[in-house]
Parts: C-alpha cells; sequence; structure tokens
C-alpha cells in the first residue's frame, strides 16, 4: 500500500520515544513508540504493535497494528490488524480488519454518502394505493 515518495520524506518515532503535542508531517510516518496529542499526516502512517495512541489520527492510508485511543479519519484505506485495539470512531473509504483486531466505536466505511430515498416497501404502498383507489370513468363521445 505504501510508495515510497522523496518529495515528503518520512518520519519515524521508534519504540522507546514519546512524543507530547500536535504531530503533522507532509510524508509518510511510522509510529512505534508512544504519541499524545493529534496525528496528522497527508501521506500514510503505519503504527506498529508496540505503538500507544492518545490522539485523533489523519492521515490518507493507514495500517494500523498497535493501540490508539481517538478518533481515526482515513482518505482511503484502513487496514487495522489483529493486535491492535482502537477506542474511538473510525472513518475510511475503504477498510479492513482482522480477526482478533478490538474497536470500541462507530465505523463509517465506503461511500457514505446517504441519499434520501423511499424504504423498499414504500414503493409497492405506493402501487397498492393506486389500486384501491376508485378509477374515474372518463365520458365516452
Amino acid at each position: 500500500m505504501f510508495k515510497k515518495d522523496e518529495a515528503g520524506g518520512e518520519t519515524i518515532i521508534a519504540a522507546g520515544v514519546r512524543v507530547e503535542g500536535d504531530f503533522t508531517s507532509k510524508g509518510r510516518v511510522i509510529i512505534d513508540g508512544e504519541v499524545m496529542g493529534n496525528v496528522k499526516t497527508e501521506d500514510d502512517i503505519h503504527i506498529g504493535e508496540q505503538a500507544k495512541i492518545i490522539a485523533n489520527v489523519h492521515a490518507r492510508n493507514a495500517i494500523v497494528a498497535g493501540e490508539i485511543k481517538g478518533n481515526v479519519r482515513i482518505k482511503d484505506r484502513l487496514d487495522i490488524t489483529s493486535t491492535s485495539k482502537i477506542k474511538g470512531d473510525i472513518t475510511a473509504s475503504v477498510l479492513t480488519m482482522e480477526a482478533g483486531a478490538a474497536l470500541s466505536g462507530k465505523c463509517s466505511a465506503g461511500d457514505v454518502s446517504i441519499q434520501k430515498t423511499k424504504p423498499a416497501n414504500a414503493k409497492a404502498q405506493d402501487e397498492q394505493k393506486r389500486e384501491e383507489e376508485p378509477k374515474k370513468e372518463t365520458p365516452q363521445e
């Protein structure tokens, strides 16, 4: 899923490193340590098995294998592995979740724009009403 992008660079928060405060990047982000604050990148993010994040996460694509306490908003694809724990709402265009992963929150995936339509049985009810209405006779000439 991730492609090498020289323009944005890459940021790594290694295991044993703790970052407090909001974090913004234009390039790829790899987190194996702890982050307390919002994390936002225009590119992809990989959250490793040892990562602990208490923050909202925003990215283009994401692989989550660690722990997140906060909302996750992914523009394209979100892969949640079997070792991940997410406590918060998630939104993504494409979502995959392996067996064993833990999620506590609301989930929105795919095209979440919902058009107002009649319920499936409403059309049948409309047709039945039309059949039950008395038919008006037209005068013959």
